[in-house]
């Protein structure tokens, strides 16, 4: 819930080649940064990764004008085991 106070938050966003499922951006004035997660069912987190890169979801930041760190977050649920899987990777955005 703290995060209200220091990003803006977007769902469903086009970017790259197909739509980022979370971005959250923050605000002009904070020094957080910026979160690109993708949902994965059954699948794997570093899947969900590859995926942002691959389809160049990133891509949105350019509208946003940011430049910093990026956190690229995927997160799968396995239905199977009812665990999740979370992998992040920090990368610059420049």
């Amino acid at each position: 819930m703290s995060c209200i106070d220091h990003y803006i938050r977007f769902e469903e966003l086009a970017s790259g080649k197909g739509y980022s499922d979370i971005l959250f951006l923050p605000n002009a004035d904070s020094s957080k940064p910026a979160l690109l997660i993708d949902l994965k069912w059954d699948k794997s987190a570093q899947g969900a990764i590859s995926q942002i890169k691959k389809k160049n979801y990133t891509q949105v930041l350019q509208k946003f004008a940011y430049h910093g760190d990026l956190l690229l977050v995927g997160i799968n649920y396995n239905s199977r085991t009812k665990r999740h899987s979370c992998k992040i990777e920090k990368i610059q955005i420049f």
